[in-house]
């Protein structure tokens, strides 16, 4: 029960976190007085900055529930970080594509193509 309790409040954290980096980097643009491309280029690499470091603490949590410790938790982390940066950009990629209304092909080849430009 605990278990599930703490992956709710992560996932909770999470989204509220991604919100927060999102308004967060948009304002740090508009700081900077950005436009245009510019702007977009700041705020994708202030997203992908913020995202990793969610990541990470995220995983470092994860390891510290599973007790791991030395090799094993460097492994769990290293993967978990992974895996979590490659779920949270194909999640981004879905949710912009639902925004364009894309289906079918278009929405497979605008996806494959923003998850490979998010990797970057």
């Amino acid at each position: 029960m605990k278990k599930i309790i703490f992956a709710l409040v992560v996932l909770f954290l999470a989204s509220q976190t991604a919100y927060a980096v999102e308004a967060s980097c948009d304002t740090k643009a508009a700081e900077k007085k950005l436009a245009g491309a510019a702007k977009n280029s700041f705020i994708k690499k202030c997203e992908k900055d913020t995202n990793v470091n969610v990541a990470k603490a995220d995983c470092d949590a994860k390891a510290a529930e599973k007790k791991l410790a030395g090799a094993a938790k460097n492994s769990f982390i290293k993967k978990c970080e992974k895996d979590t940066d490659v779920n949270v950009t194909k999640a981004d990629c879905d949710a912009k594509a639902a925004e364009k209304k894309l289906k079918g092909a278009a929405k497979n080849s605008f996806t494959k193509k923003c998850v490979t430009d998010a990797s970057k």
